[in-house]
């Protein structure tokens, strides 16, 4: 049914080995590896589709994994859910300011799993269209994964490049924080308001210089939307 590779990351075999079987149940082909070392020798090798990640892992955390691969240009688009057993606000937080798509704590049931990885690749697959995206000298180029303003790159890291594409995907429409959310993070997310602001200030922070952080528009009792026009009856510099 689907032959996208999962790598499934975790130091206890017997989740390893329950995962693998209720992917493979569901149409999956997987991968597996017990730590961070051998999880990158096959992510380099096989190019999963997707990788489970495992929080605690021996040696290299998942988490420090995690940030690892979304700085490296080669590995930055592959999608992350990350796997733990800490269920705290600020530890989901951390996990999805490392580039993690999704969060998942244990335990949880297989048919969960299944649904998050089947949204996060739905999701993530509709943000990579080979088609450039290029409004008045900004551009996003899918298939390098670059960003430039006026030919110049523009650094920024993964959540707001979704973010990015997202908005510029879908020009001049209005969008709640809860649908961003759902577009961006995923619904299931546990992602407070406050933390979307702060990725928005972000991504309007990297385009500041070129002039393009007034394309991010914040839609007063709305949320936000993409737009070059000039925005005059409300502020497009504040979150």
């Amino acid at each position: 049914m689907n032959n996208e590779h999962i790598l499934v990351v975790d130091d206890e075999a017997a989740i390893r080995e329950m995962i693998v079987m209720a992917l493979e149940l569901a149409g999956f082909e997987c991968l597996a590896a017990e730590d961070a070392v051998s999880a990158l020798n096959l992510i380099i090798d096989e190019r999963p589709a997707l990788i489970l990640l495992d929080w605690m892992l021996p040696g290299t955390s998942g988490i420090e994994l995690a940030r690892r691969l979304k700085r490296d240009e080669s590995t930055s688009e592959i999608p992350i859910i990350m796997l733990t057993a800490r269920g705290e606000e600020d530890n989901k937080i951390q996990g999805l300011d490392a580039g993690a798509d999704d969060y998942i704590t244990k335990p949880f049931s297989t048919r969960e799993l299944v649904s998050r990885i089947r949204a996060v690749l739905r999701r993530t697959n509709g943000l990579n269209s080979e088609k450039a995206i290029e409004a008045e000298g900004l551009k996003i180029d899918p298939v390098s994964h670059r960003i430039t303003a006026n030919d110049v790159p523009v650094e920024m890291g993964p959540t707001e490049y979704r973010l990015l594409a997202f908005f510029m995907s879908h020009p001049e429409r209005a969008y709640s924080r809860a649908q961003i959310l759902d577009q961006v993070w995923g619904g299931s997310v546990y992602v407070e308001d406050r933390t979307i602001d702060v990725h928005i200030r972000r991504l309007r922070k990297a385009l500041e210089p070129f002039g393009h952080d007034r394309f991010i528009q914040t839609v007063r009792g709305t949320g936000y939307r993409f737009s070059t026009q000039v925005c005059l009856s409300e502020s497009s510099g504040s979150s």
